[in-house]
């Protein structure tokens, strides 16, 4: 007969048998019942015992802090563990984190208590996110008097403070006076210098690390993301694919967002196939880049199947946002709708800037009524109180659909002062409906908000050129070029066999200059034989000769670009275009019919939109 043995040393007594029932509880409810058991029983005042109902009632979803602060004032004795349990809690909040300064402040006033590295790890990082230098100094001063200033965990997290306030020289000094230093302590001043604006030292420091994780490459890349910088950051992206290790999902989002921002489709479709072979991640920040890349790529349609067929529930805003976005920068603005109303369904909270996409897509649909509705059921239905971004959607709405008195009335009522761009999109609907004495007051608003707007005072320019009055457009650009500034000229690129190609308006710099100029005379005579007719109203200058507007009109960016791109792609090949300046009335005119001509999509990003021309007709269907 064989013997049974028993496999615990010893019977759970009554204290694990509560920090069991502890461990197992579901709700809130449950706590609070195994507290009463904990207090009854007499363990509660048993430090470990007391810590783990803290950090359960912190750490859980279900729990409590306030429920938690209660708990703390009635130990007895708390000891260490038990005060930082509570600091680290209110540090991970700038509205609470003068609470972590409170409880660090009542905790050494106790004799006999001395806060260890980790008490100055949390009480640090709740000053680098909700306190000020006065408050970080005074606990640094604690850290010295308790001979903890040098130790490496304290270091990085007074680095770390430092370069959060924006102090990285101070956060610098720190990291050279330390006697130690890890990965960690570069990885933060090198995040420092990217959070300030500073990537020439961020850069400096990167390539003198001897040794570089995934965060410190991915620091990085994001760096140049923010700054602007998208082919440096594919470049370095590029390079840690061959000598750094695996990216993961943070730095695939980054290396997406470049590829959005160059119109790199297929190196974003290589990262989407990278993605899957190498079983990455799937967080739902990487799926809003991947929808946001395909968007921004002109792939609107690779984009929806990306949201609506791959990698499970979206529980948060930010894939939902992405593809309202993407909806509404392709003009769809009814799908973009449609995607909202999903969202609510499925108990998805919306924020500010899923109001922003949603009001931006009711803009370019004309959609002027659901406009006005989903603007008021922010605050009534959403508690999310307009800003001044949302204010400046319902004014291009209202605007660009030709009720320029309610836009002007608009901007009259709201709780915040305009800004000088919000007077520029009633300018700019002013431009689009001709309404010369509406521009010229607005004009005059501008100058005396900001004279430096260089934007605005190009746009009453441009009013005044559409409409004919060359004498006051001529003496509105005398004045901007008496001021030494200059207007962001208009360039457009496109990307052939992985290499990025850049024209400015009247380009003569590129090696096929001589091909491509002789293939635009030849191309607008083949326009003109199919009906198109030049826009006049868009030569912004006073040109007598029509032969020398002709001449102007055709030298624009964009036409440069689409010419580049016919003459090196096989017949056939969709091509891909990007404006930094929102696409003007006659190059619209002109790339429906070089569609139909040449038999060739077109799919043109400008500032404002998308547009995709096929067969002679636009996407937008000529509102934009």
């Amino acid at each position: 007969m064989k013997r049974c043995y028993s496999t615990f040393k010893k019977p759970l007594n009554s204290k694990n048998l509560r920090l069991f029932a502890l461990e197992s509880c579901k709700s809130i409810n449950q706590i609070k019942q195994t507290h009463a058991h904990l207090i009854t029983t007499g363990l509660i005042v048993h430090p470990i015992t007391a810590n783990k109902l803290l950090k359960l009632l912190i750490a859980s979803s279900f729990g409590s802090i306030s429920y938690a602060h209660q708990l703390f004032d009635q130990i007895p004795k708390p000891d260490v563990f038990n005060y930082n349990t509570m600091i680290k809690a209110h540090a991970l909040k700038p509205t609470s984190s003068h609470n972590s300064m409170r409880i660090f402040l009542s905790m050494v006033r106790v004799p006999g208590y001395l806060p260890n590295r980790y008490t100055f790890v949390f009480v640090f990082q709740a000053c680098g996110i909700g306190l000020g230098v006065l408050e970080g100094e005074q606990i640094r001063v604690h850290a010295m008097k308790t001979g903890l200033e040098d130790n490496l965990y304290v270091t990085n997290a007074l680095i770390r403070m430092y370069a959060n306030w924006g102090l990285v020289d101070d956060a610098r000094k720190v990291f050279d006076w330390s006697l130690d230093q890890d990965l960690y302590s570069w990885n933060i001043m090198i995040g420092g210098y990217v959070g300030s604006g500073e990537l020439g030292r961020a850069k400096e420091m990167f390539e003198e690390m001897s040794e570089r994780d995934v965060v410190s490459w991915s620091t990085m890349i994001a760096g140049f993301v923010q700054a602007g910088c998208f082919m440096e950051a594919l470049d370095l992206f590029h390079e840690m694919l061959r000598t750094g290790p695996r990216p993961n999902e943070y730095t695939l989002a980054s290396a997406l967002s470049a590829c959005a921002n160059l119109v790199a489709l297929d190196q974003g479709r290589w990262i989407h196939v990278y993605i899957d072979k190498s079983v990455i991640k799937m967080n739902e920040q990487l799926l809003a880049s991947l929808i946001d890349m395909y968007a921004k790529c002109g792939e609107i349609d690779s984009a929806a199947k990306v949201f609506h067929n791959e990698y499970g529930p979206k529980l948060k805003v930010w894939p939902w946002n992405a593809m309202i976005g993407g909806y509404a920068m392709h003009g769809k603005s009814r799908e973009a709708i449609d995607i909202f109303e999903q969202m609510k369904v499925k108990n998805v909270s919306p924020n500010k800037v899923t109001f922003v996409a949603l009001l931006n897509a009711c803009s370019h649909g004309k959609l002027v009524e659901e406009g006005k509705a989903y603007f008021k059921s922010m605050a009534s239905s959403y508690r999310i109180q307009p800003e001044i971004e949302h204010y400046g959607c319902m004014v291009d709405l209202l605007g660009r659909s030709g009720f320029l008195r309610e836009a002007d009335e608009t901007v009259l009522n709201m709780p915040m002062a305009p800004d000088a761009s919000i007077w520029g999109a009633l300018l700019g609907a002013c431009r689009i409906h001709k309404d010369i004495e509406r521009g010229q007051r607005i004009g005059k608003i501008i100058k005396e908000l900001d004279s430096d707007h260089i934007g605005c005072h190009v746009l009453l320019a441009n009013l005044y050129s559409a409409s004919g009055q060359w004498e006051e457009a001529k003496a509105v650009r005398q004045k901007i070029d008496a001021g030494g500034r200059k207007k962001t000229p208009g360039c457009s690129s496109i990307v052939l066999n992985g290499m990025f190609h850049q024209f400015l308006v009247g380009d003569r710099s590129h090696s096929q200059t001589k091909q491509l100029y002789f293939f635009l005379e030849e191309m607008t005579a083949k326009l003109k034989n199919a009906g198109y007719v030049p826009e006049f109203g868009e030569v912004l200058l006073d040109i007598d000769d029509e032969e020398d507007k002709e001449t102007a009109l055709s030298k624009h960016s964009e036409k440069l670009a689409i010419a580049f791109g016919l003459i090196n792609t096989p017949p056939g090949t969709a091509i891909r275009i990007v404006k930094n300046l929102r696409v003007c009335a006659d190059c619209h005119e002109a790339t429906k019919f070089i569609s139909k001509v040449y038999n060739r999509e077109i799919i043109v990003r400008d500032r404002i939109r998308y547009h995709h021309f096929r067969d002679g007709f636009c996407s937008c269907k000529d509102y934009w």
